[in-house]
């Protein structure tokens, strides 16, 4: 064999060697992530005891979708109070209908007429209604449920999404539960919730890598509320570095196919 040729086979042998090798160092290094990035609560200490000083109440909100129903011993004096549709032939049991929070905060409610709930609480609505009740009806029972609570998980989290609540109330980390918990390279430091209200967004950030998170004023989320987790540093790099490594590849590609070429044209 000549000289060239083994010079064109070593060649070949050893781009095809290093060019996978590139590929995977490149990839192991821009997802590096130290424990400070990744861990949360890091400066809670052992058998600590943390007491929930956060007072938070949910309040209803414009464009709530509201459920109240009332009853009473006397079904009959509570019945023009609910809103129900269908029913009555066949068997068929008539439907709720839910209250649509308009853009005063207002509902209709029926008999009374409008009534503001918006910015207070489900047990400030109860207390409300069951006040203006009270003329027409003797210790009313009245069952308030939000139908419309949902929050939204974007970003560096494994399952991005929107996701139905059930209940009052949800913490960010049942919210992250939900949407998988954040990848190895989102921001634990510096994540973002977006709340709307009444039409004004207020943007807060919350350092889920600190116990002082549980304190935060948007550790409990409230309805349509938006947490966006935003990429680290390692997640841009890597970004930037699929680039340049496409490029690597393609050069290697080349220089593989052209030493490829060579040998064959020299045999």
């Amino acid at each position: 064999m000549s000289i060239k040729k083994m010079l064109s086979l070593d060649i070949f042998r050893f781009l095809k060697t290093v060019a996978p090798l590139l590929v995977v160092s490149g990839i192991l290094l821009s997802s590096c992530a130290t424990r400070k990035e990744v861990v949360y609560f890091q400066n809670t200490g052992d058998f600590e005891t943390l007491v929930d000083k956060n007072s938070f109440t949910p309040k209803f909100k414009v464009d709530d979708l509201v459920s109240i129903y009332v009853s009473t011993l006397d079904s009959e004096a509570s019945a023009p109070f609910n809103l129900l549709r269908g029913g009555g032939e066949g068997g068929i049991r008539p439907e709720q209908v839910d209250y649509l929070i308009d853009k005063d905060g207002e509902i209709d409610f029926p008999v009374i007429g409008k009534v503001k709930i918006a910015g207070l609480s489900g047990e400030e609505v109860r207390v409300l209604l069951r006040d203006k009740l009270s003329d027409y009806l003797k210790d009313p029972i009245i069952n308030i449920r939000l139908r419309n609570f949902s929050i939204s998980v974007l970003g560096e989290v494994r399952r991005p999404g929107t996701y139905p609540v059930d209940g009052e109330r949800i913490t960010i980390m049942e919210a992250l539960g939900f949407a998988g918990d954040l990848t190895i390279k989102g921001r634990r430091e510096n994540v973002m919730v977006i709340r709307d209200f009444d039409g004004t967004k207020v943007y807060t950030r919350i350092d889920l890598t600190k116990k002082e998170a549980l304190s935060s004023p948007v550790y409990y989320l409230t309805q349509n509320d938006v947490v966006y987790v935003e990429p680290n540093n390692s997640a841009i790099k890597s970004s930037t570095l699929d680039s340049r490594m496409s490029i690597a590849v393609s050069i290697a590609s080349l220089l593989i196919t052209s030493t490829v070429l060579l040998i064959t044209r020299t045999n």
